[in-house]
């Protein structure tokens, strides 16, 4: 049984490979978009403000376009690996893949994590060539790379025969010729039809439906989206809702209604039929990996790996002086309410309570994971304070393991020398060396996860910001021996009060600052960079003294070096173990986790004592 009017299909990429500006020319061809100011949005279904400002896709989203008389369900999925929990899940609902690949970069680290995971289901992509507007585009060696790539990640005969296509998805044409621009984007809707199979559904067997994506809405409650395998499901209807865990005893809901995915709306509809992608709204409890059934029908479906988390930051309730002072969520509760309801919906975040009020650990697949939920916090008005992230050890084979990652770097070979003596001091390993032409090599390496803390700043610093690095998950591998990567100490105010340029000018001299003249700070807060290995109390608050002598060289006033002033990502890495980041809505603020200096100076000498 096949619906042949539907093909499911999921867009993966490496980030800015172009997946969501496709999706764009499709829905523009599809006549999505009715009103002129629609169509001079661009990336419409990068939708979250966050999304828009990065230029990545966060969250795997679907849309549906009607062609001839068929639909196409078609699922955007991000190209971060720290996200790859959404692809993971959105590749078990569909029956096909695109696989976007830049014309000029070729095949990244994450088009090969994301291509290893549509493989392995026994998906059989489509290759679109895509930005082939680009000036220095060479599609038959990205081509050739993709064929290689394929090989090694283990592609059946059937999956190496894939189509390709060449697009410019800002442009919107695509090509079957590699030599001849195309038109407009109907060739992929063509070629959709013909290669991607129709799903398998049987309107007759009871209802199998499993969840892969969640939402939630004030209004219905808890939301489950994914593919109906067998069966229908009715507006207002009983549904069972089961899991491995709870076969004997399924959890009983009704489907409050149900929605299509119709452009980039949803519509309702009384009836979701055998191989359509539908949201279902009103299942109370609903968790991922859920088989939706028919109340006299229990038959959940197999369970969904997802990959295990591998860094952890510890989120703190905010208990500087200047709490309270700019956000509108303060408490434990507040901040316990927040994490549950983001673990509901993010299933690659795994949130468990710590001793004491309002301390929870937050796990992730990533520092980037972690920090767009901090950043997407501090924009709904909460203050919290967060700790140096931490990578999640493992025991394999008796042996202590640690996460490594496939890291690649796109330089200058004029940077060759001090990139090399970078990634050294930070136990890599280099897998390969390939020159990219126009004096540009790429560096292939293995490292371990927590060596990339704070790599990114000294990268684009000591390559003057013309580095490009990607990485992704690799590996759990024995642990590494790793130096501690920050040999500065830093500058600690000693007392609370508003700096000045007297007393931060004398400061300069002996490290870098992180704040300007005029700023209130308190006790405890990190003010600067020490040039030296231990930290240093300060007074950046010191007045100058008055006298009854002037002279011209005293009364001249101080020149002050503009202060290094971080974002979120920069402050998190930048922290030690012993240091916070204070997270408001308007500011970021480096913090010792004890602010009394009595208190720290007691605490190391116990650790001096006790080595």
């Amino acid at each position: 049984m096949k619906r042949n009017d539907v093909r499911n299909i999921a867009i993966i990429a490496h980030v800015d490979h172009g997946k969501t500006t496709v999706v764009d020319s499709l829905l523009k061809f599809s006549g999505q978009f009715k009103v002129k100011s629609d169509a001079a949005q661009d990336m419409v279904l990068d939708s979250n403000p966050l999304e828009r400002e990065r230029g990545i896709t966060i969250l795997a989203k679907c849309t549906s376009v009607d062609y001839k008389g068929n639909t196409i369900n078609i699922v955007d999925t991000p190209g971060h690996a720290d996200f790859g929990s959404e692809v993971e899940r959105v590749l078990k609902m569909v029956d096909g893949a695109v696989l976007m690949v830049d014309a000029v970069e070729g095949p990244m680290p994450q088009t090969r994590f994301v291509l290893r995971k549509a493989l392995s289901l026994g998906l059989r992509p489509i290759v679109i060539i895509n930005k082939m507007d680009k000036p220095f585009a060479s599609p038959s060696k990205v081509v050739d790379d993709v064929f290689d790539l394929f090989m090694k990640l283990g592609a059946t005969d059937e999956q190496l025969d894939f189509p390709i296509l060449y697009a410019s998805g800002r442009d919107g044409w695509a090509s079957k010729v590699m030599e001849e621009k195309g038109t407009d984007i109907e060739p992929v809707f063509e070629t959709i039809m013909t290669h991607v199979p129709p799903p398998f559904a049987n309107a007759e067997k009871p209802l199998q439906m499993q969840i892969t994506m969640l939402d939630y809405s004030n209004f219905l409650g808890a939301i489950g989206i994914g593919r109906i395998l067998n069966g229908s499901v009715r507006k207002g209807q009983p549904v069972a809702l089961v899991n491995v865990k709870n076969v004997a005893n399924p959890k009983i809901t009704k489907a409050v209604r149900i929605d299509k995915f119709a452009g980039l709306a949803k519509r309702e509809v009384q009836e979701g039929k055998a191989g359509d992608i539908v949201a279902i709204s009103g299942l109370e409890g609903v968790e991922v990996g859920d088989t939706v059934c028919g109340i006299y029908d229990v038959a959940p479906l197999d369970p969904l790996s997802i990959d295990e988390p591998t860094v952890s930051i510890d989120f703190l309730v905010n208990d500087s002086p200047f709490a309270g002072r700019e956000g509108k969520f303060l408490t434990s509760r507040h901040l316990k309410e927040r994490l549950e309801k983001e673990a509901q919906t993010n299933v690659g975040l795994k949130v468990t309570p710590l001793d004491g009020e309002g301390r929870f650990k937050v796990s992730g697949r990533g520092e980037l994971h972690l920090t767009i939920l901090i950043e997407t916090m501090r924009r709904e008005g909460f203050e919290l304070a967060v700790s140096s992230p931490e990578v999640i050890y493992k025991e394999k084979n008796g042996k202590l393991c640690e996460p490594m990652e496939y890291l690649t770097l796109d330089i200058d070979s004029e940077y060759q020398g001090v990139i090399f003596e970078l990634v050294g001091k930070r136990a890599a390993k280099l897998e390969n060396m390939v020159s990219e032409g126009e004096n540009r090599i790429r560096l292939e390496y293995i490292i371990p996860a927590r060596a990339l803390i704070g790599f990114k700043n000294e990268f684009l610093t000591n390559t003057r910001g013309e580095g490009i690095m990607h990485h992704s998950f690799f590996d759990y591998l024995p642990k590494t021996n790793l130096s501690d990567l920050r040999t500065n100490g830093v500058f600690i105010a000693k007392e609370h009060g508003k700096t000045t340029a007297y007393a931060l000018d004398n400061l300069q001299t002996s490290g870098q600052l992180f704040v300007g003249s005029g700023l209130e700070v308190y006790a405890g807060m990190i003010v600067g960079q020490n040039s030296r290995e231990k930290d240093m109390v300060v007074n950046p608050c010191k007045q100058k003294k008055l006298t009854n002598m002037r002279s011209k060289s005293a009364d001249d006033a101080a020149v002050l070096t503009p202060a290094r002033i971080m974002n979120l990502e920069q402050a998190v890495e930048y922290i030690a173990p012993d240091e916070l980041v204070e997270v408001t809505p308007t500011s970021i603020r480096l913090r010792k986790k004890a602010l009394d200096h009595l208190v720290r100076k007691r605490s190391s000498k116990n650790e001096s004592d006790e080595e």
